[in-house]
């Protein structure tokens, strides 16, 4: 009795091979079904075409800087590529929702994906499917690539790079923003200070044609001189070096303003695009082969548990009819 209730519930290998063999006609049924039912289910389902950009960061150095400045010692400069930081702030910029907003409004979406605005959460909705179909991702080379899946070929590749052209757009309205605010402020001081060196300058040379008058006044040359300097001389010097000092003041605002005005008026390009998305040929999905398989082997799995199951039910039942 024990031995028979050893067996009811314990199975080596080739205990399992010989049961296999056993219900072979069963499970060839199944999976023939269940290969059918997964080739029909394939056929209906929609298939999808993938479209891809790869591209690369820049670097975050400073055209201002990096073309104008003779001090800067920045080791990146702007015709360079950026790395991993760089790279995780490209990603960010892609997964804005100013990218997202313009890429659903432009190719409405909300239709494309025919999602009726009646329903209970269509943005819900909508921001799902864009999620399943469009993704970011980092590669090992440190390039990301933007992956677009749709029905529609020409959509995928269009979508895909209307993302790329965006990333400029996007870029260089966050940082115009800054941008102007930072020439704003050194406009104003480089304008103040320049009219200030000016308004001294004017100064000075009032002051040097009030000294060449006095010397050329009746009396000794050299007592005229003397006198000239004694009254003169203390605020000439302090002015000379006032100009001087406004003067350097100047020159470095002047350096800066065309910096600020650069980093304004600049349209540089964020990223390098390797490969551009083309309209796929082939569909991404589905695999009709690996759905086949998948699902025939699950099925087929899932028979035998069922079987196994079963059969030790009935030899317990027996088992307990018996006792």
């Amino acid at each position: 009795m024990e031995n028979t209730k050893q067996s009811a519930y314990n199975f080596n290998s080739v205990d399992l091979l010989i049961y296999i063999w056993k219900k072979k006609f069963v499970l060839i049924g199944v999976g023939l079904i269940a290969g059918i039912a997964s080739i029909i289910i394939s056929f209906m389902i929609t298939p999808m075409f993938q479209s891809s950009v790869i591209m690369f960061p820049t670097t975050n150095a400073s055209i201002s800087k990096d073309l104008l400045s003779r001090t800067y010692s920045g080791r990146q400069n702007v015709h360079g590529f950026g790395e991993e930081e760089q790279a995780e702030q490209l990603l960010q910029i892609l997964n804005s929702e100013p990218i997202r907003g313009r890429i659903i409004q432009k190719y409405n979406l909300m239709e494309h994906y025919e999602i009726e605005a009646s329903d209970k959460y269509p943005l819900t909705h909508l921001y799902e499917q864009y999620q399943s179909n469009i993704n970011f991702r980092l590669t090992e080379f440190m390039s990301v690539e933007i992956s677009v899946m749709d029905r529609d070929p020409e959509y995928a590749a269009n979508i895909a790079n209307d993302i790329s052209a965006l990333v400029d757009t996007v870029f260089n309205s966050m940082k115009k923003e800054r941008a102007r605010e930072a020439f704003r402020l050194v406009e104003r001081e480089y304008l103040e200070s320049a009219a200030h060196l000016a308004s001294l300058r004017d100064s000075m040379n009032m002051l040097s044609k009030q000294v060449s008058k006095n010397l050329k006044t009746s009396g000794d040359p050299t007592n005229n001189m003397i006198k000239a300097i004694s009254e003169n001389g203390a605020l000439y010097i302090t002015m000379m070096n006032l100009v001087r000092y406004e003067t350097a003041l100047v020159s470095d605002l002047s350096l800066k303003y065309k910096e600020a005005r650069l980093e304004v008026e600049q349209n540089l390009p964020h990223k390098f695009v390797v490969e551009q998305a083309y309209p796929s040929e082939k569909k991404a999905y589905p695999k009709k082969s690996l759905i086949v398989i998948v699902s025939t082997f699950a099925s087929l799995l899932f028979a035998l548990i069922v079987l196994i199951v079963i059969d030790n039910v009935r030899t317990r039942v027996a088992i307990q009819e018996e006792k």
